[in-house]
């Protein structure tokens, strides 16, 4: 199974999908996808960690997400946009590099036998950027968010902490 939660910034995303998560399984699995940036966001880091508790399992996978095992697990994926994010910069202007690259990690662990919690956000909530790089980031964004919903069961939009069903084809 996958379910893809998106939303705009600060939406309740991630709340909402650990809650899922504890839902489904006792022994839940954090896959933390973002790099440390600067103090500022690993005080971020260090919130959520302290948020989840020790209850939670947490790999921490700046890019090759395939590379861990997680047969049978339930597993919280968060976040896509911090995680492909790690493509765009590595890869320079090459974004079809990135894309395919992405697209390549997610089959591999779609194709395991688990159930995946898939945190996104939906970047083209909050208006046109001004500057090159970031519309180079929103259209890849995008494109991957619309190839994550098109394979997921399951669709949900976090809209001010309140989840909105998109789509559920279980």
């Amino acid at each position: 199974m996958i379910h893809l939660i998106t939303g705009g910034q600060r939406s309740g995303k991630s709340q909402f999908a650990e809650n899922l998560v504890l839902s489904l399984t006792n022994h839940p699995i954090y896959l933390a996808t973002s790099r440390v940036w600067d103090e500022d966001h690993l005080r971020r880091i260090e919130k959520h960690k302290l948020r989840r508790g020790n209850q939670w399992v947490t790999i921490e996978e700046e890019k090759f997400l395939s590379k861990h095992n997680y047969l049978g697990k339930v597993i919280l994926l968060d976040c896509i946009t911090l995680w492909l994010n790690n493509f765009f910069f590595d890869n320079g202007e090459d974004d079809i590099k990135s894309l395919n690259e992405a697209q390549s990690e997610l089959e591999n662990i779609f194709n395991q036998e688990c159930d995946w919690i898939v945190v996104t956000n939906e970047l083209g909530l909050g208006g046109h950027p001004e500057n090159k790089i970031a519309m180079r980031f929103n259209d890849l964004q995008g494109t991957i968010n619309q190839w994550i919903a098109q394979r997921a069961d399951i669709v949900t939009l976090i809209i001010s902490g309140i989840p909105v069903e998109i789509k559920n084809t279980l």
